[in-house]
């Protein structure tokens, strides 16, 4: 992977486990700690990738919109997936306007991989394909992969037992791919990490081991832990124009701005949008509270997504949902 290189950025689907939530936006466009979601992936990229390839079809006319309104800094071309492709699917589905080796992310997490040593330790390693590897407790939701000395991968192993598994190290969803890769993929659809990887392991696949923070956002829980770990562990970040009448602040917690925020309890783990608005002896705990929504007196918030523009009535609890206005697109 020599000079500039392209960058495959992964956000099919329709945002499911985030309904009724993403009957409004599509998941890329999702906040996470005032910033859509893409952007968070679309930011941490190196001056290297010079051009950003988004396959998709789920209320692309809004990602349209969003780009022309926030141009980024650089090239990024949108391309039509019509029907589900899988990770290897959509790839290949691009596979012309690919001109040298690339780099595939998974545009659904958010994460602390520094996206330059990927890139110089692909190139170090000389490697056919590299993956980015995450440490986890609990390796049974997911595959592991095991590594020789040199970190190139040995073998994979598909949602182990705990005391089966050889690694705790997962699959980060970042690859960096020669070009020939795309000669073992497939048309129609094709999962990489289940179809490619392993025809391709005798190639010379490596593993890019990193610390620090890697959260799925596809889900409401995940999308809140994205939220606490771009904030951090200390963050009190608040307006002070926004916070009236003895109001409890408990960090981490975000206060933004023109937000009203009178004699409730704000966190731990809370992050309140702007203009929102949380009545009097309220308490929004390990929450999201978008733009424009009010809560009234007397609420209990915790471990939920209040959507903008959401009114939650005196004296309500709400936990651990997902509430918003928004309804299903008419077919």
């Amino acid at each position: 992977m020599l000079g500039p290189v392209k960058a495959v950025l992964l956000v099919g689907g329709m945002g499911t486990r985030l309904r009724p939530l993403t009957y409004r936006i599509p998941k890329p466009l999702v906040p996470v700690a005032g910033k859509p979601l893409i952007m968070h992936v679309i930011d941490s990229l190196p001056n290297e990738v010079d051009e950003i390839i988004i396959p998709m079809s789920y209320k692309k006319s809004v990602m349209e919109e969003y780009l022309v309104r926030n141009r980024p800094r650089r090239k990024i071309t949108l391309v039509d997936e019509p029907d589900p492709l899988g990770t290897g699917g959509a790839v290949k589905n691009v596979e012309k306007r690919l001109d040298g080796d690339f780099l595939v992310i998974n545009g659904d997490s958010v994460s602390s991989l520094n996206l330059s040593q990927f890139i110089m330790f692909h190139r170090q390693k000389k490697a056919f394909a590299s993956i980015s590897l995450w440490p986890v407790q609990d390796v049974t939701p997911f595959g592991v992969v095991e590594l020789d000395k040199d970190s190139r991968i040995r073998r994979f192993q598909e949602k182990p037992k705990k005391d089966e598994a050889f690694s705790n190290l997962i699959n980060a969803g970042v690859y960096a791919l020669d070009h020939a890769v795309l000669d073992h993929i497939g048309k129609g659809f094709v999962s990489m990490e289940r179809e490619v990887f392993p025809k391709i392991l005798d190639k010379g696949m490596y593993g890019f081991r990193f610390d620090g923070y890697w959260v799925d956002c596809g889900k409401r829980e995940g999308l809140l832990e994205a939220h606490w770990a771009v904030m951090g562990k200390d963050s009190a970040v608040v307006d002070s124009r926004s916070v009236h009448g003895g109001s409890v602040l408990k960090a981490p917690y975000v206060i933004r701005e023109e937000a009203i925020v009178t004699g409730a309890t704000i966190g731990p783990r809370a992050y309140v949008s702007e203009r929102a608005v949380v009545g009097l002896r309220s308490h929004v705990e390990g929450s999201i509270v978008f733009e424009d929504a009010r809560i009234g007196t007397n609420c209990r918030i915790v471990d939920s997504i209040i959507d903008a523009g959401v009114t939650i009535p005196d004296g309500q609890e709400v936990v651990s949902e997902i509430l918003s206005n928004a309804k299903p697109d008419k077919a």
